[in-house]
C-alpha cells in the first residue's frame, strides 16, 4: 500500500493542471540570472526575487509546489515572514533541492555523476523540519561523442534510486530528474534512445531500491533535438516521440511526469507540453516543473526595481497561467495574446 502522506502530497502539487516553479538555483546560477539583468547577487536581493514569485496571488491557482534552494528555504521576506510560510498561504507545498551537483564521473570522459547521498538521511529530517513536503535530485546525462556510457547511465540511476529511497523513508515525495541535456547538434532519433535507455534503467533501479513508484514524481526532458541540430522538430513530432518513449519506459503507475524546460524558450515549452496534453490517452498526468521557462519574462521586467513588481508578478502569472492550460491541453496563441493587449 502506497504511503497516505507521499499520495496526498503528490495530489496537491498537480491536482487541477497545476505544476511547479523551480526556484532552486545555487547561489552561483541565480547571480548569473540577476547579473544578467544588472542585479547584484545579495542575500536580500536573492530573497526579494524569490518573495516576488512566492507571493504572487494570481500565479497561485495554476503552481501546486515550488522547489526551494538551501539558503531559500531558510530565508524570511522583509517583513519577517518565512518564505515557506508564504508559499503555504498561496496553497503550494515547498520543496527542496537536496543534490549537491554533479561533478566528474572518475574513469569517464567528460560525463557527471551527481552528488549528495553522504548525511543525506539527517538533511531530510531537518528539511522536513523547515516545512518541505518534496525534494529534487537531478541527474545529467550528455549527448556527444561516445556519449553517454552504459557507466554513466548506470551510475546515475543507482544513486537516484537511493536517494528516492531515502526520501519516501522520511515521508518526503522524490522527484526524479534524469535530464537527458538538449546541449548539443544530436537529432530528436538520438534523443529518443538515449532517453528511453536512461528510463529504462532509472526505473530498474528504483525497483531495485524497493521505491514506492506511486510514491514519486519524474521529472524527465521531453524527447526533442539537441539546440544545435540543423532540423528542429516539431512542436508535434515531440509529442509523438515523448509520448511513444514513455510508454516504452515509464510505468503506468507513476502518478505524473513534470517536465523539465531544459533550454526551451517560455512559449516552446509551453508549446511542446500542449502537444503531449493534446495527443490522447495517457496513463499519467503531464504538467510541468519549469525554471527560466516560468521565470525569464518577470526577472527581465522586475530587473531590480521595485516599482516593477507588479509588473513582473503579472508576467509570471501569465506564464503561469498557460502553462496550466498545456496542462491541461487547452492552450492556444490567443492566450499569449492575453498578455500582449494586458
Amino acid at each position: 500500500m502506497s504511503n497516505a502522506v507521499l499520495v496526498s502530497t503528490i495530489e496537491k502539487i498537480v491536482s487541477g493542471n497545476k505544476g511547479i516553479l523551480a526556484a532552486d538555483e545555487s547561489t552561483n546560477t541565480v547571480q548569473k540570472r540577476l547579473a544578467g539583468v544588472g542585479v547584484e547577487s545579495t542575500n536580500e536581493t536573492r530573497r526579494d526575487w524569490r518573495n516576488l514569485l512566492f507571493s504572487c496571488a494570481d500565479a497561485a491557482p495554476f503552481i501546486g509546489g515550488a522547489i526551494l534552494y538551501d539558503e531559500t528555504i531558510r530565508q524570511n521576506a522583509a517583513d519577517g515572514t518565512p518564505l515557506t510560510e508564504i508559499l503555504r498561504q498561496h496553497a503550494i507545498v515547498p520543496g527542496i533541492k537536496v543534490d549537491t551537483g554533479a561533478k566528474h564521473l572518475a574513469g569517464s570522459r567528460n560525463e557527471t555523476i551527481t552528488e549528495g547521498l553522504d548525511g543525506l538521511r539527517d538533511r531530510l529530517a531537518e528539511y522536513r523540519e523547515l516545512g518541505a513536503g518534496f525534494a529534487k535530485w537531478r541527474a545529467v546525462i550528455n549527448i556527444g561523442e561516445g556519449r553517454p556510457s552504459t557507466n554513466s547511465i548506470q551510475a546515475n540511476a543507482h544513486a537516484l534510486a537511493r536517494y528516492a529511497a531515502l526520501c519516501q523513508e522520511a515521508n518526503i515525495v522524490p522527484i526524479v530528474e534524469p535530464e537527458v541535456m538538449m546541449t548539443g547538434g544530436h537529432s530528436i532519433e538520438t534523443c529518443y534512445q538515449v532517453t528511453e535507455s536512461t528510463l529504462k534503467t532509472v526505473f530498474s533501479e528504483l525497483n531495485m531500491q524497493r521505491v514506492d513508484l506511486e510514491g514519486i514524481l519524474l521529472k524527465p526532458n521531453m524527447v526533442i533535438s539537441g539546440k544545435d541540430c540543423p532540423t528542429q522538430a516539431s512542436s508535434e513530432r515531440v509529442a509523438e516521440l515523448t509520448i511513444r518513449c514513455f510508454s516504452h519506459a515509464v510505468p503506468a503507475i507513476v502518478p505524473a511526469c513534470v517536465f523539465l524546460s531544459g533550454g526551451q524558450t517560455e512559449v516552446q515549452a509551453t508549446e511542446n507540453l500542449q502537444a503531449i496534453n493534446a495527443s490522447g490517452q495517457i496513463p499519467w498526468i503531464m504538467s510541468f516543473s519549469y525554471g527560466r521557462a516560468l521565470q525569464e519574462s518577470a526577472l527581465k521586467t522586475w530587473a531590480g526595481d521595485a516599482s516593477k513588481v507588479d509588473a513582473a508578478q503579472r508576467a509570471y502569472a501569465h506564464r503561469a497561467r498557460c502553462n496550466a492550460a498545456a496542462a491541461g491541453g487547452t492552450y492556444n496563441a490567443s492566450l499569449e495574446l492575453e498578455q500582449d493587449n494586458a
